[in-house]
């Protein structure tokens, strides 16, 4: 018992005191247009969706001929298909329809700026929904803030159950499996479609989004539970808890960096989503704007004719993987517009040098990114595979938040990877605020 309670306090370390200073910088404001609003949510209305030669829809990118399309994938990917790792087939684009009620709160923003790391005048919805100029300095932080306030899982969403795997990608062994009975993701301010808008109680802290989580096994970590909140003020740091199911008590610990490895996972708390630590601890950088082929898929025909690995609710299917050690999705990626991003840490101690993301010109989540070491070598691949919200559960189908369908994290210098297995409903009426309370994590776990 004392050395497995050593061991979750090491995987539960979290590095102390960042002591963030937000440095003033006011960015300019702009008025918003109506071609503003209409390139920003429907980028290939007017030239339609972009034509990738050698990506013919149907076909697959392997060693043989993924040259002829090098320049349309991320170097992660590239490199992975080069080295026969994998073999990607292509599918059809699709429009991803966003909430009509976040569209019309992003028009009624008047005037959005960036002082002192947080946003002025920002009411709801996108806050910069016009298309990023590399002459402007902000443009990188501004596409963060995008995606910081976008419309991943709604207002509430909860991903139930939902299954993590281990790999060893030389062997392709399964170290060990974990089964999280939820993990619920919900807004607290900034609401823009569910009632009550724009704030889900009375919310006295200023909470921006909470996000629990629960294991339900192995053994050793059953009854886990993790709960984060996420302020409207950037620059206050991050509220942390975590309750151990052998230990029986709840732990406050401070989440300024994020950065260990999750349950002895790849990841790291931090990555999240895509990222999910505090704008102002990064500096960002746009580089600009790419086609690429992305993990972008319609649900039901990608699993067509698969039998699923794990039992999903009412016969529900979820993504498998494949290719070497059965790391990589097997779906059909289709070609999207991306905005090119680099994230670099504040702070020195940080065990990364650098994130390299591409963020979808639609729904500004983030499909992909390259995440860096200290010593500016390349560590990791992460991708996020998002699905056609009108293919997938009958639920989700009207509620234009953005739904996860996949993910997975390669350290390529451990030759390790850790594969998610999602199946996830956006409803407000999954549960109540209660769930992301200090006081659940102690009465649920006993």
């Amino acid at each position: 018992m004392i050395q497995l309670y050593n061991s979750m306090q090491s995987v539960f370390r979290w590095t102390l005191g960042l002591g963030l200073c937000a440095v003033a910088v006011l960015a300019t404001a702009r008025e918003v247009t109506d071609a503003d609003i209409d390139y920003s949510f429907y980028p290939y209305k007017q030239e339609g969706f972009p034509q990738i030669g050698g990506a013919e829809i149907g076909k697959t990118i392997n060693q043989s001929n993924v040259d002829l399309v090098k320049d349309f994938l991320d170097p992660g990917t590239y490199k992975f298909i080069k080295d026969g790792w994998w073999e990607m087939r292509v599918g059809a684009p699709f429009e991803y329809e966003l909430h009509q009620g976040y569209m019309q709160a992003s028009k009624a923003n008047k005037g959005v700026g960036i002082e002192s790391g947080n946003l002025t005048n920002y009411v709801s919805g996108r806050p910069f929904p016009y298309k990023p100029d590399k002459s402007d300095p902000l443009a990188g932080e501004k596409l963060l803030w995008n995606f910081e306030y976008g419309r991943i899982w709604g207002d509430l969403g909860c991903l139930q159950p939902w299954y993590w795997e281990y790999k060893d990608i030389k062997t392709a062994k399964i170290e060990r499996t974990l089964k999280y009975d939820r993990m619920c993701l919900a807004r607290f301010g900034y609401r823009t479609v569910d009632e009550p808008k724009p704030d889900w109680g009375a919310n006295p802290d200023g909470i921006y989004r909470g996000i629990y989580l629960r294991v339900e096994s192995p053994f050793d970590l059953k009854n886990t539970q993790l709960l984060i909140h996420k302020y409207k003020n950037d620059t206050k740091q991050l509220d942390g808890w975590i309750y151990l199911g052998f230990q029986r008590r709840v732990r406050r610990f401070a989440t300024g960096q994020m950065t260990d490895a999750f349950l002895g996972s790849d990841i790291m708390v931090e990555d999240f989503e895509g990222y999910e630590g505090q704008i102002s601890q990064y500096t960002w950088e746009y580089k600009g704007e790419k086609t690429i082929l992305a993990p972008f898929w319609k649900h039901n025909d990608a699993v067509a004719g698969y039998q699923s690995k794990f039992p999903g609710p009412e016969g529900y299917k979820y993504i498998g993987y494949t290719g070497k050690g059965e790391c990589f999705p097997n779906a059909p990626w289709s070609a999207r517009k991306v905005y090119v991003v680099e994230g670099k840490p504040k702070d020195p101690n940080h065990p990364i040098s650098k994130r390299e993301m591409y963020i979808d010109a639609q729904v500004n989540e983030i499909p992909i990114s390259l995440i860096y070491d200290r010593k500016g070598e390349w560590w990791k691949w992460f991708h996020i595979g998002h699905v056609d919200n009108k293919d997938h559960l009958p639920i989700n189908k009207e509620t234009g938040g953005v739904v996860h369908d996949s993910a997975s994290l390669i350290d390529v210098q451990a030759q390790h990877c850790t594969t998610i297995y999602f199946h996830g409903v956006v409803d407000p009426k999954l549960t109540d605020e209660k769930l992301f309370n200090v006081q659940n994590l102690r009465s649920s776990g006993r």
